[in-house]
């Protein structure tokens, strides 16, 4: 599975990289995100629970960031485990294009899932997927802009 999108953030790109790196601020804007530690400026561990169609489970995982030329790009890769409802790992690439006083977030982030969620269907998955991802940076975007 596949994402792709690009916002637009009144603020510069420097801010938003920033709040991309915070903690705090995406254990606020994760849906579901229940506990987010920082190991170092690449490790992170989450604890997250997601209902997705008749499945509702609680995922522990781990996400390395790789900061290949900050504050322009950056990837990051995590994958994670629900118990019996499943798997789930992937990554993402984001770009970071600053326009006047406000910059576009790029992203394209790819997952793979197996376990009970996986026997959902793909469509399911693809719309929980793009809702989740739409709530994350809508309150992403709201928080940068309000800070």
């Amino acid at each position: 599975m596949e994402l792709n999108d690009e916002i637009r953030i009144e603020a510069p790109r420097e801010k938003v990289y920033a709040a991309l790196n915070d903690p705090e601020i995406l254990k606020e804007c994760i849906p579901g995100c229940e506990e987010l530690t920082k190991h170092s400026d690449t490790e992170l561990e989450a604890r997250v629970v997601l209902k997705v169609g008749p499945v509702k489970a609680r995922f522990g995982g781990k996400v390395t960031l790789n900061p290949d030329n900050p504050p322009e790009h950056f990837s990051l890769s995590g994958e994670g485990s629900g118990g019996a409802a499943g798997f789930a790992k992937g990554g993402a690439d984001v770009v970071l294009e600053a326009d006047g006083d406000a910059t576009i977030l790029r992203y394209t982030a790819k997952a793979e899932i197996g376990g009970k969620l996986a026997q959902l269907g793909s469509r399911l998955i693809q719309g929980t997927a793009k809702k989740l991802s739409a709530s994350f940076f809508e309150k992403f975007k709201d928080k940068v802009e309000a800070a």
